[in-house]
């Protein structure tokens, strides 16, 4: 069957998803060892969440890059993570989805939630030919995200690592069974209608 080329792809259950992002250790660590983001998270910043695994590994170079040597595995409630799919707007204007540039703009200054669409990854991040979900939080999505939404929070650095060892060896099958299993998340056609730019 052919893949969308718009999908939200999720580890998930009937009442949580998994999303990933990366913090330095003074944040990460933290955060993992006590199951919630610590004061010094702000939740007056936006924040990056994403579904999909090899999408943050590509964004944060298997745990490499400067500022995000710490993978968590954030598992938030689905209620929590509909909510802001229902409140969100696109991150970029889209021509037939939107009457017009101002009212995008309006649109994107109220929503607490933003979608943006990037090229899905494979395990050498090159992109794949269909995109996956980021959505960004801010403001009252911020904050029930950090001190509501968040179930459990777990440090992953370690599977990126082990996964990137597997994929610089060679060995594609090994580092693929090791991959959080992401299937096609549930979504209401209408909540999503107007997000797919």
């Amino acid at each position: 069957m052919e893949e969308p080329t718009r999908r939200i792809r999720a580890a998930h259950s009937d009442s949580t998803i998994t999303v990933y992002q990366a913090y330095s250790r003074e944040i990460g660590l933290p955060a993992a060892r006590d199951g919630r983001f610590p004061a010094a998270w702000k939740r007056d910043r936006m924040t990056w969440i994403k579904p999909s695994f090899l999408w943050m590994m590509y964004r944060c170079g298997w745990g490499a890059k400067e500022g995000q040597e710490t993978v968590l595995a954030v598992e938030i409630s689905r209620e929590g993570f509909d909510w802001a799919l229902r409140n969100a707007c696109l991150s970029s204007y889209a021509h037939g989805l939107h009457p017009d540039r101002a009212t995008w703009q309006r649109q994107l200054k109220r929503a607490p939630a933003r979608v943006q669409w990037d090229p899905e990854r494979d395990l050498r991040l090159q992109p794949m030919p269909y995109r996956s979900l980021q959505l960004g939080l801010s403001g009252e999505a911020a904050r029930r995200y950090a001190d509501e939404w968040t179930i459990s929070i777990r440090d992953v650095t370690p599977l990126a690592h082990e996964i990137h060892a597997l994929v610089g060896s060679g060995d594609l099958d090994s580092a693929a069974r090791l991959l959080p299993q992401e299937r096609p998340y549930p979504v209401e056609d209408e909540v999503l209608a107007p997000l797919h730019g």
